[in-house]
């Protein structure tokens, strides 16, 4: 399977191989197998909406979480009504190495990808 495709589709969000591996390498780093990569929505940024990313080991009331290659993501269900339909990507490039959302509902977003308009 092609870098950074995802092998099963999930309602609502997708992850990709490459973000399940970073997520994995980050538990084993933190000796924690109970950590999932939490993603939320916030308003701030550039183009109205930032994206933010952590380590979690609790799953909170309202929240959803969606696994892929034995990793869980997971996000708020305000979050995931901006992010419905999205894709979590990690990257490694000449400008670093992280977490990337591809959003189809962005109408816009920064040169950075790191904030969205709806």
């Amino acid at each position: 399977m092609p870098e950074g495709t995802t092998s099963e589709a999930q309602p609502g969000l997708t992850i990709t191989d490459s973000a399940a591996r970073r997520i994995k390498h980050l538990r084993d780093v933190e000796g924690n197998a109970a950590l999932m990569l939490r993603v939320s929505v916030s308003g701030g940024g550039c183009s109205g909406f930032q994206y933010g990313f952590s380590l979690d080991d609790k799953v909170a009331d309202g929240d959803l979480t969606f696994e892929h290659a034995g990793v869980r993501v997971v996000i708020d269900d305000v979050s995931l009504g901006l992010l419905k339909g999205s894709q979590v990507d990690f990257r490694e490039d000449l400008g670093g190495a992280y977490f990337q959302v591809s959003n189809p509902n962005a109408t816009s977003s920064c040169g950075c990808g790191a904030s969205f308009s709806i």
